[in-house]
């Protein structure tokens, strides 16, 4: 009798620890007493913006399932191949070499993303609203018109003033994925490697800008929402375009850290003037040990001259 009852203790003692959830990790502290997010940290990712219509309805994948889609998104986008003939391997540009593929699919809480967006629950952009496809249509009727009148006819990359995965929000890119983290007691720095963008982050509660001044990256405010960091950002102008925003634009990131190597990232787009409604975003950042090296976008050097000078030669022959 006496061991059926230790039986029964020990067997209770197992389901109890079975049943009670694992300690949750905290993150170091600095100072003054928020969590540490400082370091050096990666968004490279497989999973795409927007969710494949092969995935249309699925917003997670198992395991084997992403192991599948990143072997086969490796393979197609691999710039080191030579089907296709000459043209097909020309129009690859850049070698593999280039290309930042370091990261798998988005992975939050044990959970395989298949898009970047989560809100809407499809995993799309919102449509458009009437404003914007029309603006929109007018910027694209004056590319098609004046391709190469002057410099600032060609794109803001090309001219190496501005990257959109710099942020906000801070998506990857092909290349360039790293940002370093800073923070002392009145502001966090956000260092991007593409286009080495630093955006400084004020958290002493100062309220933004006037509306008359814009900027290329907006106008930060950061505090803490207990253990999350939450950036908001306004005041941008009406060059960038985030997927053709206006400056209007509101960007909400948040930032937690969740592990020693991973910092879940969310970030919210409000901006009535372009979307019919607010969308969502969630990846993660890893953390790693590379350095971030001064970007040398020399595009601006050469490159400007010779597209201006060959747009000059073609009006020429017509």
């Amino acid at each position: 009798m006496k061991r059926t009852i230790v039986v029964l203790l020990q067997a209770g003692v197992l389901l109890l620890r079975a049943q009670t959830p694992a300690p949750r990790w905290t993150p170091p502290r600095t100072p003054d007493g928020h969590p540490d997010l400082q370091g050096t940290w990666t968004n490279s990712t497989l999973t795409p913006l927007e969710r494949p219509a092969e995935f249309a309805g699925k917003a997670v994948l198992t395991d084997a399932e992403a192991q599948a889609y990143e072997k086969r998104i490796l393979e197609q986008s691999n710039r080191d191949r030579r089907d296709g003939g000459p043209e097909a391997d020309v129009g690859r540009a850049y070698n593999e070499l280039f290309f930042d593929r370091s990261g798998g699919m988005v992975k939050i809480n044990g959970q395989v993303h298949t898009s970047i967006v989560v809100d809407p629950p499809d995993g799309r952009i919102p449509p458009l609203t009437p404003e914007a496809r029309a603006r929109i249509e007018r910027d694209r009727a004056y590319a098609r018109q004046h391709p190469a009148d002057q410099a600032s006819d060609r794109s803001l990359t090309e001219r190496c003033l501005f990257w959109a995965t710099a942020g906000p929000p801070m998506l990857p890119g092909p290349y360039n994925n790293l940002y370093q983290i800073y923070q002392t007691g009145d502001n966090v720095l956000i260092e991007s490697e593409m286009i080495h963008e630093s955006r400084i982050i004020p958290m002493d509660g100062r309220p933004h800008l006037g509306p008359a001044i814009r900027r290329w990256t907006g106008d930060p405010r950061g505090h803490w929402e207990g253990d999350t960091l939450v950036i908001e950002t306004t005041n941008f102008n009406d060059k960038t375009k985030f997927h053709g925003a206006s400056e209007n634009l509101k960007v909400t990131e948040r930032l937690a850290r969740v592990a020693p190597d991973q910092i879940v990232y969310r970030f919210t787009i409000d901006d009535p003037s372009t979307f019919t409604k607010p969308w969502t975003g969630e990846l993660t950042l890893a953390a790693t040990d590379e350095r971030i090296f001064e970007y040398a976008c020399h595009e601006g050097n050469q490159a400007l001259i010779d597209i201006l000078a060959g747009a000059r030669a073609q009006e020429k022959k017509k």
